[in-house]
């Protein structure tokens, strides 16, 4: 990365001047704090006494077994407090706003995971919060929503647009413009204007320094291959940066919906659909016509739903470090159907793409190697859309019950 931003052509700031003096701000307490041995400490500490850090490694016996190929291990960022990665990053950025002296944050949300992650940081710091979301993710997500309202965020339905991730990003943008003097917006992956990959990625780097640790202590050597979702890219990022400077293969999972060939998928980089442009303040791979206007997504997974990808990872995909694939929604069912039977564990539909594309490499590994996958969330909060999927007659009825009791 240059001192701009950039991570080769990728990355940078296209914000509008009025927000110049906030970034200028957020770059000189940014550096400060990883400047200071005891921030890294702090957030350290924080973690481990409030969230699960470090969280365990576990080894898929079953799963193993099950495919007579490589040995399969999984980093439980489920576990985590508010249930996925996400809290790794909104502490971070948490830290950084009591050092900056603001009072209120905002956020945007599409799985929900982040907005009830930046909720909770809000409620333990004492900071008034805002969370937005596209209005879809409202109805898909209603559990999250919940209980962000619960934690004391105002959360923001956002009705323009496709309703959706992109749309929530857009909101929160013109909020923090209008109150940047006492506001932080806590963006949740590692897009947007610099410097908010660096910041997002340096706080999910504790999810692959844990994780080359630990499968070190379990095996004495590191994985061939290592799987992570891509959204924006923060579990992807926050995973992978343990492993940069190795031989380890590492491979991005993106949204293959309802095939890439559909036009019904949120997959930028492995399907060759996404071009390079500049759009929500950064330059990097988006799903866009001719003429630069965005198009439509679609994942069975709220959070994949993404019309962008990370600077960051755009240009390991360019030298050719990462590889992407891309996992439809009904083999994303398929891998978490059978990790709950095999395992008794419950990835969130974002964490099940990672799995699928394991669950289809995996045999053509031997015993001898391993791989990695990360489980970046639990799948508690897709309840709605899963038993939907599996058309699942126990809570069909249950909701037609719930609906007479409430007069719908």
């Amino acid at each position: 990365m240059n001192s701009r931003g950039y991570h080769g052509e990728f990355g940078g700031a296209f914000i509008p001047e009025i927000l110049t003096a906030t970034f200028d701000q957020l770059v000189d307490a940014f550096e400060k704090a990883k400047n200071d041995p005891c921030f890294w400490e702090e957030y350290v500490d924080v973690m481990s006494t409030y969230s699960c850090r470090p969280t365990p490694l576990t080894f898929a016996g079953n799963l193993t077994n099950h495919f007579k190929g490589a040995r399969i291990y999984i980093k439980r960022e489920d576990l985590n407090h508010t249930g996925a990665h996400k809290a790794n990053n909104v502490m971070g950025q948490g830290l950084l706003v009591k050092r900056m002296g603001k009072h209120r944050v905002i956020a945007e949300t599409g799985a929900g995971q982040h907005g009830v992650a930046t909720a909770t940081m809000a409620a333990r710091f004492g900071f008034r919060c805002s969370i937005y979301m596209g209005e879809v993710d409202v109805d898909r997500q209603r559990p999250n929503v919940f209980w962000m309202e619960r934690l004391g965020a105002e959360v923001i339905p956002v009705k323009e647009g496709t309703r959706i991730l992109k749309d929530a990003i857009n909101e929160a943008f013109r909020d923090w413009v209008t109150n940047m003097d006492d506001t932080h917006y806590v963006l949740g992956t590692a897009c947007g204007p610099h410097p908010f990959p660096e910041i997002v990625s340096y706080f999910q780097s504790i999810i692959g320094k844990e994780a080359r640790d630990q499968i070190m202590e379990c095996e004495g050597k590191l994985p061939s291959r290592i799987y992570a979702c891509v959204g924006g890219g923060s579990n992807a990022l926050g995973i992978f940066s343990g492993f940069l400077d190795d031989g380890v293969e590492l491979v991005g999972v993106e949204a293959g919906g309802e095939g890439v060939d559909t036009g019904r998928h949120a997959s930028r980089l492995a399907s060759n659909a996404g071009s390079v442009g500049v759009a929500q303040g950064y330059k990097s791979y988006f799903l866009q016509d001719r003429d630069g206007q965005m198009e439509e997504t679609h994942s069975v997974a709220a959070g994949l739903d993404y019309v962008g990808v990370s600077p960051i990872l755009a240009s390991h995909r360019e030298r050719g470090r990462i590889r992407f694939e891309a996992a439809t929604d009904s083999e994303v069912l398929d891998a978490l159907s059978l990790t709950i039977k095999k395992e008794g564990l419950i990835p969130a539909l974002e964490s099940a793409h990672a799995f699928a594309q394991a669950f289809k490499e995996t045999p053509e590994l031997s015993r001898d190697h391993i791989i990695l996958i990360n489980q970046s969330g639990r799948g508690d909060k897709d309840i709605f859309t899963i038993a939907e999927a599996f058309s699942d007659p126990g809570w069909q009825k249950f909701i037609r019950k719930k609906g007479n009791e409430y007069g719908t």
